[in-house]
Order: structure tokens, then sequence, then C-alpha cells
């Protein structure tokens, strides 16, 4: 099966080539599906389906924001043990679209679930019911517009039809280009570690680009497992890992109303099932999920909107790690900041401004600052070795390193970032268009 090219097309990313991408394959338990529902009016992928044909465990996180879409407000009302499909559409975020929204889903979870159900009938020898409430969903895009229920409804059929159990790399690659909005480039990771002695693969897939900032910014992450791992130890190992992944990220400092993450286990690699977070068997499962975490948050953040520059900012031997994560998304958040790094400015007293407007209690005679190698400021002094030529050239590294000392205590944290250019602006004024 072929990569749809309207999707590169729409995406800009026929610069890429596919073997950039980690050679994600087949996870037992998980089948995916495509197609294009028309959401944008062109023929790229827009509608993605993940099914389970034996359930599988799972758990989400979801955004912080007060203002809930209508799908995550479906997907809190699902109290089930098991989930059989997974549908994401774009283009749509079906976000302050009222009863209207919520009632599309609905209806398109009665459809999947009833076309679902006589799939089983003729695949399986012991067909599985499937209802509504086994269906969750995912919506990316504009808010406030009508949820396009007749047009997604409509595809459905042929979401099922288009079904392949097994999976390759360019099913993943299809998968991820069909969930992105104004993303340039599909987001996908790997890990493979053991449980025990039996191997288990951790695969995923993210879109975002804009509206990122931490609890669960306009993020979708979609993880799958085929490890065995009960609901209550995914939702812990979940909840764990994101603080240091994608609640570290910060592109524009906006937090949207659809953001969520999900782990999906199938249990098909059969490892002796894990029933509490401090079996230390589940020890490898967690490094890697972290690993995997990071991976796509900082792709989420290379690939910012109108992103020329990657930033980690890292503040160290700070009192506590809630002010060393505040000193970081201050500066990360800042747009003097962020266009001073944009323009390749050695500006760094914009940093010093971001720190004091932190409101984080600080000794100067013990703050340093570095970019990269380069010591700009030590123990509250401009370093007498500094030299503004060297900084101007490390401005112009598409990776900028940022490291702030505290030094009045020994909590760390790192927050990643990017640029704020002319191109954010632009993309942001018509996107809509």
């Amino acid at each position: 099966m072929g990569i749809n090219i309207s999707n590169f097309l729409a995406s800009k990313s026929l610069s890429r080539k596919m073997g950039e991408f980690q050679d994600l394959d087949h996870i037992d338990g998980l089948s995916i599906s495509s197609v294009s529902a028309n959401l944008y009016n062109s023929k790229r992928d827009d509608l993605v389906m993940f099914y389970f044909r034996d359930g599988a465990n799972f758990a989400s996180v979801y955004t912080k924001s007060k203002i809930l879409s209508e799908n995550i407000k479906w997907n809190l009302n699902q109290k089930t043990q098991k989930i059989f499909s997974l549908i994401i559409n774009t283009r749509n975020a079906n976000s302050f679209t009222g009863d209207q929204g919520y009632r599309s889903m609905q209806h398109v979870a009665d459809t999947v679930s009833k076309l679902l159900n006589d799939k089983q009938k003729e695949d399986e020898d012991e067909p599985k019911i499937i209802k509504s409430k086994n269906i969750i969903f995912g919506c990316t895009g504009t808010i406030g517009e009508k949820f396009p229920e007749e047009k997604i409804k409509f595809k459905i059929p042929d979401l099922i039809k288009n079904i392949k159990y097994t999976q390759n790399k360019y099913i993943w690659m299809k998968a991820a280009l069909g969930i992105m909005t104004t993303d340039t480039k599909p987001k996908m990771a790997m890990e493979e570690c053991k449980i025990g002695n039996t191997s288990v693969k951790i695969y995923g897939i993210a879109k975002g680009s804009g509206m990122i900032q931490p609890n669960m910014a306009t993020t979708l992450a979609y993880i799958f497992t085929d490890a065995n791992i009960s609901n209550e130890v995914l939702k812990k190992l979940l909840k764990k890992n994101i603080e240091n992944t994608f609640n570290a990220i910060s592109c524009d400092g906006d937090t949207s109303t659809n953001d969520m993450i999900s782990i999906f286990s199938t249990g098909k690699a059969k490892n002796s099932l894990i029933k509490s977070i401090n079996d230390k068997k589940v020890k490898p499962f967690d490094e890697s999920l972290n690993s995997l975490l990071l991976n796509l948050a900082k792709r989420v953040v290379a690939d910012g909107e109108g992103a020329t520059k990657f930033i980690t900012i890292n503040v160290s031997n700070s009192k506590t790690e809630y002010d060393a994560k505040k000193i970081c998304f201050t500066i990360a958040n800042s747009p003097l900041v962020k266009t001073a790094i944009a323009g390749e400015d050695p500006n760094w007293g914009r940093i010093i401004m971001a720190i004091g407007k932190s409101e984080v209690d600080i000794n100067l005679n013990k703050l340093s600052i570095k970019f990269g190698d380069l010591m700009i400021v030590n123990k509250g002094k401009i370093n007498s070795q500094y030299n503004e030529n060297d900084a101007a050239n490390y401005m112009k590294n598409s990776d900028i390193n940022i490291s702030v000392d505290i030094g009045n205590g020994k909590k760390n944290f790192t927050v990643y970032s990017m640029d704020l250019t002319s191109e954010y602006i632009k993309i942001n004024s018509d996107y809509r268009s």
C-alpha cells in the first residue's frame, strides 16, 4: 500500500525521505486504516482508524483547558475496560459545537460499532461484541465549526474495508500523515524492550505544530504496545512519563481544547500481566516509554509553526523542581527571547529579563548563564572572557542550548521550545483559509 502523495503535497513533506523515519512494523492485535473523507475538499487522508480486534487495555491524559472539545467529553464518559477502536479526524476540532458535536460522536460510534461487529462475524472464530462505548475519538482542526458528521459517517464503510491486519512502515506513515494539520512532517517513533524474558514493542505517532504548551497542548499522541499491562498501570506510567516529555515543551504558550495522549496495550506479547507499577519487570518498559514520548515531543517542537531553531532550556541547581520549571517556561514563552533567537541575536539581557519576571527567588550572586559552552554570566556578573562575536556565531546554529544555574539547590528541569518567526505569523493569520 503506497503513501497518499496528496498528504505530502499538502504537508510540505516532499523534501523528507522515507529513510529518515524509524522502521515501525507490525504489532499483534492492532490494525490500521486511513482514508480521505474530503474534509479539506481534497484527496489527502484526513480520517484514521486504529482497530483492536480483541480489544486493548488503555489509558489517556487530556487537556486541562476548562473548555473541552466534544470528543474529549465523549471519551471521558465512556466507562469501559477495553477499547476496540480509536478514530481520528483532522480539519475539525469538534470544539464549541455543543449538542450537535456530542451527538455526532454518538452517531459515528454507533455506525462504527455496527460495522465492526459485522467484521468480527466475518473474520473471527469467536466474534466479540463491540459497543459504542468501546470507541473513542481524537479530533483536531478549527474550533467552532459544525462537526462534519455526514462526511465522516459516509466514509466509515471504506475505513473498515481498508483495514490492514498487518502493518509496515508505509502504513504507519500513512496514518501519521492522516492526523496532521499545520504540521510539515509526520511524527513517528519506536522502542523495543523486555518485560522479564519477553520482548515487547512500543510504537507511537503524534501531531502538533502550534498551540503547544504544557498540560497537553494542541497535541495528539497515540502509543501502541503489545505488552500485557493493566489499565491502572498504563495510566500511572503515562501520567508519570508525560511530565518531562509532553509537559516539558512549548511552541507558543497556548493550550488547546483537544489535547490528548493515549496508550493502548494489546497484550499479544503474552508477558505475565503487569498489575503494579512497582513490579521490577516493568522498569525497562517505563524507561523505553519515556524515551519514546520524549522523541515524539521533540519532533513536535522541531516542527513548530515557522520554526528555524530548536531550543533546549535547562535550569539547574534550583531549590525546587517547580521553581526550575517555572523559570524554564518563562524563558521559553518570552516573545522577546524567541524573536531574538530567530534573529540570531545573542541578547542575553532578555534571558535575564525572563528569569526576573518568573517571580522565583534568585540569589543574583550565584546566577550563571551559558549559551552552549559559552559562559555569559558567571556568579551574577558578566563573564570577563565573554566575547559577543563568539556568542553571535553560536546563535547561527539550528540547535540552541540555554543553561541557567540558580546555585541555591539541587533540582533541575529541562524544557524544549522553538523560535518565533514571521512565518509563524503568516501561518496563523490565514490558518482557516
